[in-house]
This record gives structure tokens, sequence and C-alpha cells, in this order.
């Protein structure tokens, strides 16, 4: 608490009190330990960090109807974040989800290239040359269409636009996995023809398009409509 401060004028002493502070009775009573009761100025404990910090965590909040619009850090999903943080955590995770999924495709396009540059493939059928070609161009398109969310989210940088950039990635992701499968059946079906028969390969290869199917698509989707008759 300030104290009183002399100020010398002339022969003699005039006390004066700062702004906002007056004494109660006078010139001032003491109080315990001596010091004077003032009255105008908040106690010791409010002009402290503690006691500031108590008036901050004493405030009462403002209520959803007093806060300003994107304040609300509650999601559909009970999460702590703001509309901007979710556009940003859902995107990074589209972005690490395609890290895996790429190695899988590039690795099927490397091994496509290699193959014509092979003397076995003097013997190959005409049949297998087509699913060699559905194959190759089934990979390629994988490829740009699992690239595309990366690309665009360098090429648009700065422009405010990622919720649509998240959007067009998560259905550029999909669509990209739904052609990776194609090229995985279709490589599939090449290899066993190739080194079996040709029945081999085809059941091989709708075992193979049945596996991915479920798990890419079919299993999620499920879950999805058992999510959406749960909802209340």
């Amino acid at each position: 608490m300030p104290l009183p401060y002399p100020v010398p004028d002339g022969s003699q002493v005039i006390t004066r009190w700062p702004p906002g502070i007056r004494p109660l009775n006078g010139r001032g009573s003491r109080g315990a330990g001596g010091r004077p009761e003032l009255e105008g100025r908040p106690t010791d404990m409010a002009t402290t960090g503690s006691g500031q910090r108590a008036r901050r965590d004493a405030r009462p909040d403002p209520g959803p109807r007093h806060r300003r619009a994107g304040e609300d850090r509650r999601g559909a999903d009970d999460r702590d974040e703001t509309h901007a943080e979710r556009i940003d955590r859902e995107l990074m995770e589209l972005l690490n989800e395609l890290r895996i999924a790429l190695p899988g495709v590039q690795f099927l396009f490397a091994f496509l290239l290699v193959v014509p540059f092979q003397q076995a493939t003097e013997r190959a059928t005409d049949f297998q040359r087509d699913v060699y070609f559905v194959t190759l161009v089934a990979a390629v398109a994988a490829t740009a269409l699992l690239i595309a969310p990366a690309a665009q989210h360098r090429a648009l940088f700065r422009q405010h636009d990622k919720e649509d950039l998240l959007r067009r990635s998560n259905r550029l992701a999909f669509l990209g996995l739904c052609v990776l499968a194609v090229a995985i059946v279709a490589a599939v079906v090449l290899v066993v023809d190739f080194l079996f028969t040709l029945p081999l390969a085809l059941v091989t290869g709708g075992v193979v398009a049945v596996l991915l199917g479920w798990l890419w698509i079919g299993s999620p989707a499920l879950q999805r409509a058992r999510g959406a008759r749960t909802d209340p």
C-alpha cells in the first residue's frame, strides 16, 4: 500500500497523498502494525500478481450469447478446438494418410515400368498385354490422384481456401484409393496368369478385389451407416 510522502515547501514539510488516496480520519489513523488506514485504493492483495490473477479467474463466463462467432471451441466430436483448428487438423491428418498410401502405388508403378524391358514379355498373350495396359494406366491415375492434395495444398498457399481444399482432397484421395485397388487387382491377374493359368488368375483377382473392396469401402460404409442410425 503506498504511503504518504513528504514534499519540502520552504521551512515546513507538507504531507501529500497520492491521487485517489485519502485518510479515514483527518491525517490518517493507525491500524495494525502502525500502518495508516486509507481508503480509495484496493487492498495490498489486489495490487500484487496473485491478486490480479485471482480477479481474472473470478471473472464470470460471458456465456455463449456474448461470445463472438467462431469462439465456441466445442466441435461435433466434443474436441476443444475452433472451426479453423479443426480444418487444419483434418487436413494434416489427410496428408499424413496419403504418405502411407503413396509408397505402395509408387512401388507398383516402378514394377510396371520395368516389366516391358524383360525378355519374358515376348511370350505374353494379347490378354496379358491388355491387362498390363489397364494396370499401368490405373497406377498412373492413382499416383496423380493421391499426389493431387499435396500439390494443391502447395499451389494454394495463403489463399484462405483450406475448407474447400479439404473437401476436394478428400474426394481425390478416395477416388485415388479406388483406382489403386483396380491397379492392384489387375497386377495380380497379370502375374498369376503369366506364371500359372488364366482361371486361377481370375479367381485370385476376384478374391483380392473382394478383400480390398471390403476393407477400403464396405467396412467403412457399414460403420457410417451404423453411426447414422445411432445418432439422435
